[in-house]
């Protein structure tokens, strides 16, 4: 795990402030990759809904994964400055919750984890996956629970590259 506290540059900017896409041209390709995770919080009828197969709209989790997987491909064409990468794997897991963190909440939880042999990172791909993974579910749920909320949509831990290994401390990942 690396955790500095010495200031870091962004490197989206350049000397004159105006964004860019970072060059990474002259990077050796390596293995990448990286895991993030996120909750939507919902009714527990909403959950028993997911759970028994019975929403209208079908499948709640199956689809979800299917777009997770999709919204990691996609990140590129969705946030101006990622490059577009060759991903070599996209796994998309999903837990429920019956009571979420001492709440009237259920909840389901998105862990996407992303990886590719390349010159910049996934940590990009795997947090959009989970977004859009849990933005599927409030799709697809919304008719019987508009108050569904998503929350804690963090990287857990990226592997590869130049600055090496990061992983969120067990601390700071709340404990649902």
């Amino acid at each position: 795990m690396t955790h500095s506290n010495t200031p870091k540059q962004l490197t989206h900017f350049d000397h004159q402030g105006q964004a860019h896409m970072v060059d990474v041209g002259a990077k050796q390709p390596t293995h990448r990759s990286a895991t993030a995770h996120g909750y939507i919080l919902m009714q527990p009828a909403t959950l028993d809904t997911i759970l028994s197969g019975q929403a209208r709209k079908g499948d709640v989790l199956g689809i979800a994964r299917i777009a997770a997987i999709m919204g990691a491909k996609k990140t590129a064409d969705l946030i101006p400055l990622c490059h577009p990468i060759a991903l070599t794997r996209v796994t998309v897991e999903f837990e429920t919750f019956a009571q979420f963190n001492s709440t009237q909440h259920a909840a389901v939880r998105c862990i996407a984890t992303t990886e590719t042999i390349g010159q910049t990172g996934v940590e990009m791909e795997a947090l959009t996956a989970v977004q859009v993974g849990l933005l599927t579910i409030y799709d697809m749920c919304k008719a019987i629970d508009r108050a569904m909320s998503m929350c804690d949509v963090a990287l857990l831990e990226k592997k590869g590259g130049k600055s090496g290994h990061y992983q969120t401390p067990a601390s700071e990942i709340p404990n649902k």
